[in-house]
């Protein structure tokens, strides 16, 4: 069966998955967002819906003054005896932990926490019910993957810390995941780091300390060989068989565009089968290499999404696709289902200010050619600044906004990319009820446009170049992606209607 790749699209790295029955779960890395660790659903692999989140109180995820790409790093999923379990590192609070629930759909616990640093941490059950931990980290001076027995609903350390192997000779050996499949225990591993050189590598041994044997076949996913492929730094893989017994990968990567390297849309999630020789080693994809559209044998047919949206601000809740940057108060988001309005009530804090929290709402940018529209009660609108924004972060982002200054109510261009900001439109306004403010995406750039109730076509106001909401061109290492966001600063903001999201099927 024909799917497409990614499965998750937009920024969603370090996937991870789980089987329950008929029943797929997935997490992905949440980074500065609020809540965290989002949780799909899936029974053909494919088709995911966004059902919930591991860590949606203060209490779990501590984001206060949190740093760009810190937060919540590379989560794993499992399920055991009726129990799932989340473990994940905060680089931000304490570290590593791990978190339990019995039922998915509901509260997940407090953060256990683990006296074990490194990030990318792993859980693994032996047949006989000991639970393993894995993760990176430092032994007697050697960096490497560092296993040990744990207690998963404590977090207590339940034997001595092994360092259990070097990786395969990439630099920075992170993600690791221990599998058994005829006897033999499976380390698998990302490599090369989260660019364009990585990979997935493999070893394996009969203990689960090791001595660890590398793949002969090694790595067993990459594009790093692969430029003409539109698919790049594919790797931090999680193995999941299906019900048929097939196995299957899921991994991150990036979709560049144009310009060989460069990508905005942030790490995604992509899909492969795997195939093991007759020497029990495995393989990703064909031969190691991915692509946009796949044919293999889904677990269930699959069908073509349609990533469009419409929160519609006459119903509540507004939807679960809409998240925070860092912990958010929420109060300040009000949602009037009678009136189809949503109040965003503006602090002091802009979406320019490093490791604040501002009145900001996010979706992720699916697909390069998007558009994003909203509606603005302009009369009533009190806020310093309200309007759409593409955001990567504090640092670099293209708003269009309703402003006010010296009581006068004017339509503002604003772009700030590394560590400058400029407003370079201002067009004031004339006695204005409601204003439309547009984004449209393409693989060249971002270009804005505004309406009011008195025009019949929209006039474009702006445009900002794919280039300044890049990765690649960020001043600090970053692991996001591009989101489309309402925000709103200083004062009270009104939205009307809801917010439209749509996308244009790649060809």
């Amino acid at each position: 069966m024909l799917y497409h790749n990614p499965i998750i699209p937009g920024y969603s790295p370090d996937p991870s998955i789980c089987r329950v029955g008929e029943d797929f779960y997935l997490v992905n890395s949440t980074f500065e967002f609020f809540p965290g660790v989002p949780i799909y659903h899936s029974k053909n692999l494919v088709n995911w819906e966004l059902i919930h989140y591991c860590l949606t109180r203060p209490s779990q995820l501590y984001l206060e003054g949190c740093r760009n790409s810190g937060g919540i790093y590379a989560p794993t999923i499992r399920y055991q005896d009726g129990v799932f379990y989340m473990i994940t590192t905060n680089v931000t609070d304490r570290g590593n932990f791990v978190v339990h629930t019995r039922d998915i759909y509901g509260e997940w616990s407090e953060p256990a926490w683990i006296d074990q640093g490194g990030i990318d941490p792993s859980l693994f059950w032996d047949e006989d019910g000991t639970c393993y931990y894995c993760s990176t980290g430092v032994l007697d001076g050697i960096r490497g993957i560092v296993a040990f027995q744990i207690n998963p609903i404590t977090g207590e350390i339940l034997s001595e810390k092994h360092l259990i192997s070097e990786g395969c000779g990439g630099q920075c050996a992170e993600g690791p995941h221990i599998y058994k499949r005829n006897g033999w225990y499976y380390l698998m591993l990302a490599e090369g780091g989260t660019e364009y050189g990585h990979r997935e590598t493999i070893q394996r041994s009969k203990e689960i300390y090791g001595p660890y044997i590398p793949a002969p076949n090694n790595p067993i996913l990459t594009h790093m060989e692969y430029k003409k492929s539109e698919i790049q730094a594919t790797g931090h893989a999680d193995l999941v068989e299906d019900e048929n017994g097939r196995t299957w990968a899921v991994f991150l990567g990036i979709r560049k565009f144009g310009h060989p390297l460069l990508h905005n849309l942030g790490r995604e999630t992509f899909l492969a089968p795997v195939t093991w020789d007759a020497d029990g080693w495995p393989t990703i994809g064909e031969n190691g290499r991915v692509g946009l559209i796949m044919d293999a044998p889904l677990p269930r047919e699959g069908r073509i999404v349609d990533h469009s949206r419409w929160f519609d601000f006459g119903k509540a809740p507004l939807g679960r696709e809409l998240f925070y940057t860092r912990n958010p108060i929420e109060e300040h988001y009000q949602l009037n289902t009678e009136k189809k309005e949503l109040l965003l009530v503006g602090t002091k804090a802009t979406i320019q200010e490093a490791g604040a929290s501002p009145t900001i709402l996010n979706f992720r940018q699916p697909d390069f050619d998007t558009t994003a529209t909203v509606w603005i009660g302009a009369k009533q609108c009190t806020a310093k600044r309200c309007g759409i924004s593409a955001y990567y972060n504090n640092d670099y982002h293209y708003d269009l906004y309703l402003g006010i200054e010296n009581g006068e109510k004017y339509i503002g261009f604003y772009k700030h990319i590394h560590d400058f900001g400029m407003e370079v439109e201002r067009i004031f306004l004339a006695d204005t009820e409601m204003l439309e403010l547009q984004i449209r995406t393409s693989r060249e750039g971002y270009r804005f446009f505004y309406k009011t109730e008195n025009q019949t076509e929209y006039t474009e106001i702006g445009f900002g170049h794919i280039a300044g909401l890049c990765t690649e061109g960020t001043m600090y290492m970053t692991f996001t992606g591009t989101l489309l966001s309402l925000f709103c600063e200083d004062g009270i903001g009104v939205f009307q209607r809801g917010f439209e999201i749509k996308v244009k099927a790649e060809s």
